[in-house]
């Protein structure tokens, strides 16, 4: 049974990144710059040892492929994002309610205060960890 993924959420910019265990919840979160990916995620890799690697399959997923190849035997999955973004914002939203006049405001109207990548990620870990996922063409390392 898989208990920890490691997960990213790749972008042009700036990356998603999370560990998320199936007991103790989300145990790492960030966003960090796509060249700060490879040392932030094998830091993260050795730290917590996760037993999967999640990719979100959309843009960059080839370039954070060739990163966590090199991670050793520790398995990775292309996973689907669609809906990612609006689940992020409302992970977001669920461990920042909105305060003041925001609370009026209906959540899918509100933009965070602060990119929220990092929720994408945890999105992606948890959908994964549920198995409400969808593979990639490339799903797994062989």
């Amino acid at each position: 049974m898989i208990n920890s993924v490691l997960a990213i959420d790749p972008g042009r910019a700036k990356c998603g990144i999370a560990i998320v265990s199936r007991e103790e919840g989300v145990l790492a979160q960030a966003i960090v710059r796509v060249d700060d990916l490879p040392s932030t995620a094998r830091l993260l890799a050795l730290r917590f040892k996760p037993d999967v690697i999640v990719i979100g399959a959309g843009t960059g997923a080839r370039f954070v492929k060739t990163i966590v190849a090199r991670f050793g035997d520790t398995p990775y999955y292309f996973v689907d994002e669609r809906m990612s973004t609006q689940k992020a914002r409302a992970r977001y939203f669920k461990d920042h309610p909105p305060t003041g006049w925001r609370r009026l405001v209906p959540r899918s109207l509100l933009v965070p205060d602060r990119p929220y990548d990092d929720y994408a990620a945890i999105r992606l870990a948890e959908d994964f960890l549920r198995g409400n996922h969808e593979q990639g063409p490339a799903a797994s390392k062989g």
